[in-house]
C-alpha cells in the first residue's frame, strides 16, 4: 500500500466518521441505541472537523516543516477572520475564542489560553493531515501539529492533537493498532490527563470483562458532570479505542466510536483518520465515500469547494 492510498484512506475515513457522528453529537449512547440501534449510515454532510482539517493540511501545503505559529495566526487572518461576517456556524468553543483573540489583535500562544476553552479537541479533529505529512515519524508530526495548536489551544488541548497527529504518522507507516496507540503515547508526557485516559481505555480493552464495553470506556473517562462534550483528553482515548476494537477496520472502529455519543462527530473523525490510513482508501466502505462530496464551507467559506480526496493527494505529493 502506497502513501497516497493511504492518505486518501485518512482522509476519506475522517470526512465519512464526522459525517456519520454529526446527528449523535451530545447523545448518549442510550439515546444513540433508541434511535438507531447501530448508526451506520450516513445521513448528512460533515462538521467544522472536515473542514478545518482541509484547512490544517492547506497550512502544511504552503510551509511544510517550517510551519510556526505566526504563520498559522497569519492565515487565520487573512483567510478565516474576514469571510466571518455572522457567528461562525457550528465551530469549536476553541476556535470561536481564538478568531475574537485575533480579531483583539492578540498573538499566539496567548490566543489559545485567553478563551479557556484549550483543553478543547478542536486540534485533536484536525490533527490527521500532520501525520499524513510526517509518515513513519510520529515525533515530528506532533512537533508541527503543536505549531497550529498553540494559535487556538493550550495544555491538553494540544497534548490531544500531539496524540493524534503522532498515531496517524504511525500509521501511515504501516503500524499494527496497538502500535499506533503506543505511538499516540510517546508523543505526549506519561503524567499528562490524556496520557492517563489513553491507558484507563488501554486496561479496559485488555480486561476482557463480560459485558458492554461502552459503558466501560465511559466510566473510565468520561466526565461525566461537566456540560461540554469537546474534552480532548476524553475524545482522543475514545477514539483510539474505537479504533482498537475494531481492529483498525475503518467501518467497525467508525461505528463502534459515533455509538460512544458525547462528542461524536469527532469521535468518528479521528477513529476513521487512524483506522483509514491504517487500511487505505479501500478500506473505507463504498458506500461511505459516495457521500463524502466537497466541503460546503458552512463553517470556513475559505474551503468550501474542496473535496478531502484532493486534498490528501496534495499531502502526499507535497511531503
Amino acid at each position: 500500500m502506497n502513501h497516497r492510498d493511504r492518505a486518501r484512506g485518512c482522509l476519506l475515513g475522517l470526512a465519512a466518521g464526522d459525517a456519520l457522528g454529526a446527528p449523535a453529537e451530545n447523545l448518549t449512547p442510550e439515546q444513540i441505541a433508541a434511535r438507531w440501534g447501530r448508526l451506520t449510515e450516513i445521513e448528512g454532510g460533515g462538521t467544522d472537523d472536515t473542514e478545518y482539517a482541509i484547512f490544517a493540511a492547506s497550512l502544511l501545503l504552503r510551509h511544510g516543516h517550517a510551519l510556526t505559529p505566526a504563520d498559522v495566526a497569519v492565515a487565520y487572518r487573512g483567510e478565516i477572520i474576514p469571510l466571518v461576517t455572522g457567528p461562525m456556524r457550528g465551530a469549536g468553543f476553541s476556535e470561536l475564542g481564538t478568531v475574537q483573540a485575533l480579531r483583539r489583535g492578540l498573538e499566539p500562544p496567548l490566543t489559545g489560553r485567553v478563551h479557556q476553552h484549550g483543553w478543547s479537541d478542536g486540534l485533536a479533529m484536525r490533527a490527521a493531515p500532520y501525520g499524513i505529512f510526517c509518515p513513519g515519524d510520529p515525533a515530528e508530526a506532533a512537533r508541527l501539529v503543536e505549531q497550529d495548536g498553540l494559535v487556538s489551544g493550550d495544555g491538553e488541548g494540544i497534548l490531544g492533537g500531539r496524540a493524534v497527529a503522532g498515531a496517524v504518522a504511525a500509521a501511515m507507516a504501516g503500524a499494527r493498532p496497538r502500535q499506533v496507540a503506543d505511538a499516540a503515547l510517546a508523543v505526549i508526557p506519561a503524567d499528562s490527563w490524556t496520557a492517563r485516559a489513553i491507558a484507563r481505555v488501554l486496561d479496559v480493552l485488555a480486561d476482557g470483562t463480560a459485558g458492554d464495553l461502552g459503558p466501560r470506556l465511559h466510566r473510565a473517562v468520561v466526565v461525566r458532570h461537566y456540560p461540554w462534550t469537546d474534552v480532548a483528553p476524553e475524545a482522543v482515548a475514545l477514539a483510539l479505542a474505537a479504533f482498537l476494537a475494531g481492529e483498525g477496520d475503518v467501518e467497525a472502529s467508525v461505528t463502534f466510536g459515533v455509538g460512544l455519543g458525547r462528542d461524536a462527530d469527532t469521535i468518528g473523525a479521528i477513529a476513521g483518520a487512524m483506522a483509514g490510513a491504517h487500511q487505505g482508501e479501500a478500506g473505507v466502505p463504498r458506500r461511505w465515500a459516495e457521500r463524502i462530496g466537497p466541503a460546503t464551507g458552512k463553517c470556513l467559506p475559505v474551503v468550501k469547494g474542496r473535496h478531502v480526496l484532493d486534498v490528501a493527494d496534495e499531502l502526499a505529493k507535497g511531503r
